[in-house]
């Protein structure tokens, strides 16, 4: 598949998503314990692609959402916009880290158990070409490396449709039993 239709592939499924979860969920907001409790990691995720969760604001704030996730994935589509540039007139690295770390906690979460939850404790971003907002949309693909009964390790990439890659990152994630 070349790069426009690759294009055409990601914006046809970020419309499914988009249109699904509008359809329950009006505005983003942050799930319940109750709204999760008895879930696994990937039906929580799972929940929030259908709409039966709410969306998290930050998909609104840095304009990217969730769009799939399987045990052990989550990918994101992001498009970047002047209001995530730096002084320098180039995308801010934290909206690659942000970006990054969606997709790295989202894949963990996918593989934990009901009652388990995780938090970051370290995460490395490295970013390797500028991205403006003539750059279009872009993917975080997050994938487990290893998830452990206290320790999960992720790492994720951001590229394009044309498969250019513009940053990577690692994270290592604290596993333990919720609340």
């Amino acid at each position: 598949m070349n790069a426009e239709e690759t294009l055409a592939q990601w914006n046809a499924e970020l419309d499914t998503v988009q249109r699904r979860v509008r359809a329950r969920q009006d505005k983003p907001g942050v799930a319940t314990r109750e709204s999760v409790a008895g879930k696994t990691g990937l039906e929580i995720i799972q929940g929030i692609l259908d709409g039966e969760l709410p969306f998290p604001p930050i998909s609104e704030t840095l304009s990217f959402w969730l769009v799939h996730a399987t045990q052990g994935q989550a990918i994101f589509q992001g498009t970047p916009q002047v209001k995530h540039y730096n002084p320098l007139g180039t995308v801010h690295g934290g909206w690659y880290a942000t970006l990054l770390d969606s997709a790295l906690g989202c894949a963990v979460q996918t593989m934990l158990p009901q009652g388990q939850a995780y938090t970051t404790v370290e995460l490395s971003v490295n970013v390797v070409r500028a991205a403006t907002e003539k750059t279009g949309p872009l993917r975080a693909i997050g994938n487990v490396i290893h998830c452990g009964r206290q320790m999960a390790t992720a790492e994720a990439r951001i590229v394009g449709p044309d498969g250019t890659l513009y940053a990577h990152g690692t994270t290592t994630c604290l596993v333990f039993q919720a609340r």
